[in-house]
């Protein structure tokens, strides 16, 4: 029986690592943005609307820049923040973005105008269930940020139209902590995102063909490579 590590052993490795002051620390000592995307992240702030946090544009700097993938497609753009940061950090990649609330579609092309400098995104208006199937080019890396309860239903043709060996990475996954409950536990409003959440987990995590992670960053991501050319999402 080996013994260093249980006499030895450094108790904090075994306790949960995303406490306030971890997180402080990741918030605040990581690079901070520059202007024009803390402008932005300033005003998402002040009104409210969700965009990712510090870590996950820490993570993403990060990841983006190792995968130098060349073609981007996002489902759910909100004011643009995240996509122009994976402009910024992927300056060779082609971007598609795609989001149906015509206020922050308003933001969004103001935020593009402006801060697009190389012209690399394409912005289309509509629900992506309906956009989806027309899309003819094919992806390396993709962002999903939208409706929770709609990630199962976008999965099959955002897989389609990944290459393979292509990166899906699934934001806000673990609802606060819910993701882990049983669905009595969920309050009855937020249900119908509990059972997609889940139905995507179940047919993702253990999937042959696709390779994932679930992150504790921010509100959870659930991190997916495609692995082969035909996917068969697990029921």
């Amino acid at each position: 029986m080996v013994q260093t590590y249980s006499q030895k052993a450094n108790h904090n490795m075994r306790r949960p690592v995303v406490k306030e002051e971890v997180l402080h620390y990741m918030r605040t000592r990581q690079k901070q943005l520059d202007d024009p995307l803390k402008s932005l992240e300033d005003f998402a702030h002040q009104e409210n609307i969700p965009i990712i946090q510090p870590e996950v544009v820490a993570y993403f700097r990060f990841l983006l820049e190792v995968l130098n993938p060349q073609s981007i497609l996002e489902i759910g753009t909100a004011i643009g923040f995240s996509t122009l940061l994976m402009a910024d950090c992927a300056p060779q990649a082609s971007i598609t973005t795609i989001d149906r609330n015509e206020e922050m579609i308003a933001l969004a092309k103001d935020n593009f105008a402006r801060y697009d400098i190389r012209q690399q995104i394409e912005l289309i208006e509509g629900d992506a269930i309906n956009i989806l199937p027309t899309l003819e080019d094919g992806y390396d890396f993709v962002f999903m940020d939208s409706a929770k309860s709609k990630y199962i239903v976008f999965l099959p043709e955002v897989l389609q139209r990944l290459q393979v060996g292509g990166i899906i990475v699934i934001d806000d996954v673990f609802q606060g902590g819910d993701l882990t409950k049983p669905i009595q536990e969920v309050r009855r409003g937020q249900r119908t995102i509990y059972r997609g959440l889940q139905r995507l987990m179940k047919a993702t995590l253990n999937n042959p063909g696709l390779t994932t992670s679930l992150l504790p960053l921010s509100d959870g991501l659930l991190m997916v490579r495609k692995n082969s050319s035909e996917i068969t999402l697990l029921d």
